[in-house]
């Protein structure tokens, strides 16, 4: 069968030496500080922060353009003529990159397409197993490929506590922006991806650390949770104790395994610093 390569946007927070492991590749997104724009990952997040604190601006982002896409297509075909490729796109809800992608793929019959419906480690995780499940099944054709992608992304559940609630005001993400003002009342707003839109779903109150293993018990006491893995992000300046809380609270809820991970540019110019977030598969 001919070879199947998985492309997503920068945006689902897999770092490059992972993604080069797993055979997949990365389409940049986009961000302007002031009056530059740059591709997600041409700095470190805490690099694009400072950026933005000495020009005093925060920072803007938008989605792959077309021609980002047909670079990467027209660069897996000549590579390999037999290659198909499957993207596994940002939820569309969120950015035009899905629509860039279609517009890409149009006159290329060897590229097919699927909204993830989630950002950040959410859609890695729908990458992430996709491609264990490839490895597996080496004979699946392009169309069954993205049926599974479709059935992982169903079962992926996904939430963060934003760092900043400036930065999403700023990045006008958030459909039910009254929950903002929940900066002056000391809240942290859950927020989840419903139908691919991020949504202020809950109001913590307390410290990070209390707070991060309420959004954990929130997120995943609703459904009997896959165990194999919980997956977390974090953008800078979230304390090491945080992080500790999480995994040690994932774990004695019965999680087997927590994997760590920083958000590009792209999530923490939504986020901004000092946010948490958290992702794992329910059971079918």
């Amino acid at each position: 069968m001919p070879k199947i390569v998985i492309t997503a946007e920068t945006g689902c927070d897999i770092p490059v030496a992972e993604a080069a492991e797993l055979g997949v590749v990365l389409v940049p997104m986009h961000v302007s500080l002031g009056d530059k724009t740059i591709d997600d990952g041409e700095l470190s997040s805490a690099e694009m922060l400072e950026r933005c604190r000495q020009l005093g601006v925060l920072p803007k982002t938008s989605g792959c353009m077309p021609v980002d896409f047909q670079r990467v297509f027209d660069r897996i075909h000549e590579e390999d003529s037999e290659a198909q490729i499957l993207h596994v796109a940002y939820s569309a809800a969120t950015t035009c990159s899905l629509e860039s992608a279609l517009a890409a793929a149009e006159g290329r019959d060897y590229v097919a397409t699927l909204d993830t419906a989630h950002v950040t480690v959410g859609q890695g995780l729908v990458v992430r197993e996709l491609v264990a499940w490839l490895r597996e099944h080496p004979e699946a054709t392009l169309e069954e490929a993205r049926e599974h992608a479709l059935g992982v992304a169903a079962r992926t559940r996904m939430a963060f506590l934003p760092g900043d609630l400036g930065y999403l005001r700023a990045g006008g993400r958030l459909s039910n922006v009254a929950f903002l003002g929940a900066t002056l009342l000391k809240i942290k707003p859950v927020v989840e991806l419903l139908d691919g839109k991020l949504v202020a779903t809950k109001k913590l109150r307390g410290s990070m650390a209390s707070a991060a293993i309420a959004l954990i018990d929130y997120l995943a006491l609703r459904e009997e949770f896959d165990p194999a893995c919980v997956v977390f992000v974090k953008s800078p300046g979230l304390p090491e104790q945080v992080q500790s809380a999480a995994t040690e609270h994932a774990r004695a809820l019965g999680f087997e395994r927590a994997e760590w991970y920083d958000t590009g540019n792209v999530i923490t110019s939504h986020c901004g610093p000092g946010a948490l977030g958290v992702a794992f598969l329910v059971r079918q």
